[in-house]
């Protein structure tokens, strides 16, 4: 053989190990940004559903929140309340506390 045939096969041998080479390095850097978008995507998913969560217990929260507006809207319940919880009196009536049976009073 001669000298630049050599070469050559030298040449085409370094030129398939560099490409190959780049390729690698390519396959490894798409491999590290599917990997990252997928772990972003389990991220927002994971945050989407506590998020949801939260929805629905605000908008519960919400519910009763409106449900107790109307009730206050009644002046018989907001009379039967203030009695009941606040020992409120009509006019003349006296108000007494009784003992409780717990035990820990």
């Amino acid at each position: 053989m001669t000298q630049k045939k050599k070469v050559r096969r030298l040449n085409k041998k370094l030129k398939s190990k560099i490409i190959s080479i780049f390729l690698i390095v390519i396959a490894i850097v798409i491999s590290i940004r599917v990997s990252k978008q997928v772990h972003h995507f389990y991220t927002l998913t994971k945050q989407a559903k506590l998020v949801e969560a939260e929805l629905i217990k605000l908008q519960d929260e919400n519910a009763a929140l409106y449900t107790t507006k109307n009730k206050l809207e009644d002046p018989n319940y907001v009379t039967t309340f203030a009695r009941g919880e606040y020992m409120f009196s009509k006019g003349d009536e006296k108000v007494f506390y009784l003992p409780s049976n717990d035990d820990n009073d």
